[in-house]
């Protein structure tokens, strides 16, 4: 069975790419709601996987409430609006319009946290977002990408909305969308300054914040993630 490599260069699993072709098999109602799903038999030599792997992939597609197992009768389709959990597959981040839905998305969540973390925070929160700032720039000086000190900022800002669905959803994201961030931010050192640039925008996040300023703290987040999304296009330029 074929693979793609993802963004970040690692090849999915064979269990990965099997559920997701199980999934795309659901969702173009191929494998209609209701509908026995091949034995592991057939499964494992229709896509030349062994039965270990085709248990783990239909294990995972049960884990997301698209399919469920009746004892003695074997899995099946799930009724459709059934799946228990969100996902967000990325299949080509070279897609402007991909991207400019992903940017979207995380505008909708990260502007309006940060806003919500600039009136919300407390000193000691606000100390842990200075913290990871001064890690960024060290990172910086360092001539590193300063990749995990960027996550970490924008964790403890999610943290300290005293949402803590703000916090979950930010840790979803971070597993699922951010990779966009993490390969625009992994390759700003091929550009001359643009990490310190990435910086300026970190520090006028945090400014805002610190200000508790909630409007400044929304802009100064959108614009971190419209350049974001610009910086990747830079990368991705044949």
């Amino acid at each position: 069975m074929a693979q793609h490599r993802d963004i970040l260069g690692r090849a999915p699993s064979l269990a990965d790419t099997l559920a997701q072709r199980l999934r795309e098999e659901i969702a173009s109602g191929r494998l209609q709601p209701g509908a026995r799903l091949p034995t592991e038999h057939k499964i494992s030599e229709t896509y030349g996987v062994s039965r270990p792997v085709v248990r783990e992939a239909v294990g995972r597609l049960k884990h997301d409430g698209l399919v469920t197992s009746r004892q003695g009768a074997g899995a099946f389709v799930a009724d459709a609006g059934a799946a228990s959990s969100f996902r967000i597959d990325i299949a080509d981040f070279s897609d402007k319009e991909e991207i400019s839905a992903i940017v979207e998305l995380l505008m909708a969540v990260e502007a309006t946290a940060t806003a919500h973390a600039a009136v919300r925070r407390s000193d000691e929160e606000l100390g842990r977002i200075r913290a990871q700032l001064e890690a960024m720039q060290r990172a910086i000086d360092r001539g590193e990408p300063g990749v995990d000190e960027d996550m970490a900022f924008h964790r403890a800002i999610a943290e300290s909305t005293g949402n803590p669905f703000f916090r979950d959803l930010s840790h979803f994201l971070d597993h699922r969308v951010h990779q966009f961030i993490r390969m625009a931010r992994s390759n700003t050192a091929r550009h001359g300054g643009l990490a310190q640039t990435v910086q300026r925008e970190h520090e006028a996040i945090y400014a805002a914040i610190e200000k508790k300023d909630a409007g400044a703290a929304r802009l100064a987040a959108e614009e971190h993630l419209r350049n974001a999304a610009a910086r990747l296009a830079l990368y991705l330029k044949p």
